[in-house]
């Protein structure tokens, strides 16, 4: 289901040669960066190869004719290891800098005509992806024909890092998290619920308390996991390790593991129609007095310029959530977002 993001500066990138109508190639930082960068990230020519599709050979030669060019070592290379040297790290840092700032500038020239068109590379949380995805992923394939989403699953800390690298477009999440330096916009809010099974005592309860929660075995998601801290803020659990007595690697673990009575838990009320659909032993109530929530978010960086265009995604996004139809013309939306 997950596609592999695509790099613009990659060799596989059909809009790759967009980079050079810029005249950037007889520049020794843009020449050979997408080399230098990813062996920066791996330090490991096999694997920097493999991320950019050439030889080893070929990434090879591209360092060495920028160490060249330069004038200085940027690797220590040995048999076993390759790592920066200190002047290679404070370049490589700044050379991702320079590389999203072009990555941006030529996705505006790209967009400048039809906003929403062309490669987008999409970070979603865990928690939140399967069960957004599926329809949203309808939608834009008749409002945006012309988008093609590339998506990476992973925890929040791991897409904020690839957001700032430049590597992710932009994500969708759930706060409270501290995100950081990014542009985000609020799409919905997500109710906590608890899930129980079948025959569980408060199962014959119209709502269940914190009170209640305290006296339960309660399983939670595995640390890492935002929703972990969003059930313990829910639920006011300071010290969970007396309430908790296994951790689940993902939602349908833990659904899985109340459907077996093992204890109870705390889900986002997004992810109770798929996954009580093969738990018919699982039942569940909204959690009293206050019904906490978490709330979805899209962000991007602060930096970019496309916060009009990943806005407008944004309501399209809450659409295929909650139904509320934003109409969009995509001629329209062009001439307000450019012709300014």
């Amino acid at each position: 289901m997950l596609d592999p993001l695509p790099s613009l500066f990659g060799p596989k990138d059909k809009n790759a040669q967009l980079h050079w109508t810029f005249g950037w190639s007889s520049c020794p930082v843009f020449n050979n960066s997408a080399f230098w960068c990813a062996l920066a990230e791996q330090c490991h020519f096999g694997r920097a190869a493999e991320s950019c599709a050439v030889t080893q050979s070929t990434l090879s030669g591209g360092i060495k004719e920028l160490e060249a060019r330069l004038g200085v070592t940027l690797f220590e290379r040995s048999h076993r290891h390759v790592m920066l040297t200190p002047l290679g790290k404070e370049i490589a840092t700044r050379a991702q800098r320079l590389l999203v700032d072009a990555e941006e500038l030529v996705g505006l020239a790209r967009n400048a005509h039809e906003p929403l068109s062309g490669p987008l590379r999409f970070g979603v949380i865990p928690t939140v992806g399967p069960y957004v995805l599926p329809s949203l992923l309808q939608l834009l394939g008749t409002e945006l024909p012309k988008l093609k989403l590339y998506v990476r699953e992973a925890q929040t800390a791991v897409l904020l890092d690839k957001l700032a690298a430049g590597e992710l477009d932009l994500l969708l999440a759930a706060i409270p998290f501290e995100l950081g330096d990014v542009e985000a916009m609020e799409i919905a809010e997500d109710p906590i619920v608890v899930a129980m099974p079948r025959n569980h005592p408060l199962g014959r309860h119209r709502v269940v308390s914190r009170d209640d929660l305290a006296r339960e075995q309660l399983l939670l998601i595995e640390d890492g996991h935002c929703l972990r801290s969003h059930s313990l803020q829910a639920c006011r659990i300071v010290d969970p390790v007396r309430n908790e007595v296994f951790q689940a690697t993902s939602l349908r673990t833990l659904v899985q593991m109340v459907a077996a009575e093992l204890g109870i838990t705390l889900m986002p009320q997004i992810a109770v129609d798929s996954e009580l659909a093969s738990a018919r032993n699982v039942v569940v109530r909204p959690l009293s007095p206050d019904n906490p929530f978490r709330t979805l978010v899209l962000a991007w960086r602060s930096t970019s310029s496309r916060g009009d265009e990943f806005r407008l995604l944004g309501n399209l996004i809450r659409e295929s959530l909650t139904g509320t139809k934003t109409a969009f013309v995509p001629d329209q939306h062009a001439e307000a977002l450019f012709a300014r």
